[in-house]
């Protein structure tokens, strides 16, 4: 037993340091950083709570993805901590986003379909990218777990943003962009669940 959970340290520690882990976090950090900067600025114009919940949801990720790259070569108990901050990062950011849609129903404003349209495919093409490229490090620790959980949310949440801009320009009307923000919001806090999860189940057997 003792040889089993040994051998199973040594390849989550190889895991960790396997330098195309560390290229792709990279390059994850990078598109989401730039990405950020894109889709807070159109969320803001169009005044998309959507594209807003979004932005920061990329701004998120590249935090997740420095912090990644800052405990990767670290042992399994500092990994799973860090998983643990990413959690609590995660479920932030979905009451916040739950918050600002109940914000934005009550201020009645109603976004521009056409300005989220094109920023929502925008930013699926980059996700899904990222998510292409994360696809084969998706087991693992719960650290590595919640890099590939953040990208998949990511993924499905511009495929909604997509929706919302289709329901706003079809309906004339601010509840689809309410209702993705909300969709989001919940994607995160769940997310935030599993590797909550997982990580505490590390730290007990670490």
């Amino acid at each position: 037993m003792g040889k089993s959970c040994c051998e199973t340290n040594e390849q989550d520690d190889r895991e960790a340091n396997d330098p195309r882990w560390r290229r792709v976090l990279w390059l994850a950090l990078a598109a989401n950083a730039a990405m950020f900067a894109v889709e807070i600025g159109a969320g803001i114009a169009a005044d998309s709570r959507a594209l807003q919940a979004d932005a920061l949801d990329f701004l998120g990720d590249a935090a997740n993805y420095a912090i990644s790259l800052g405990v990767a070569g670290m042992a399994i108990t500092w990994r799973a901590r860090a998983a643990l901050v990413k959690a609590a990062s995660m479920l932030g950011f979905g009451l916040w986003v739950l918050g600002y849609a109940v914000y934005g129903l009550l201020a009645g404003a109603t976004p521009e379909p056409e300005t989220m349209g094109l920023v929502g495919t925008l930013a699926l093409v980059v996700n899904v990218a990222v998510a292409l490229m994360l696809f084969r490090f998706r087991e693992g620790d719960a650290n590595r777990r919640s890099v590939w959980i953040c990208s998949r949310n990511d993924a499905i949440g511009n495929l909604a943003v997509l929706a919302a801009a289709l329901g706003v320009f079809g309906t004339g009307q601010a509840w689809p962009d309410l209702l993705v923000a909300a969709i989001m919001a919940g994607l995160a806090i769940w997310g935030s669940a599993e590797v909550f999860v997982q990580a505490r189940r590390e730290l007990a057997h670490a």
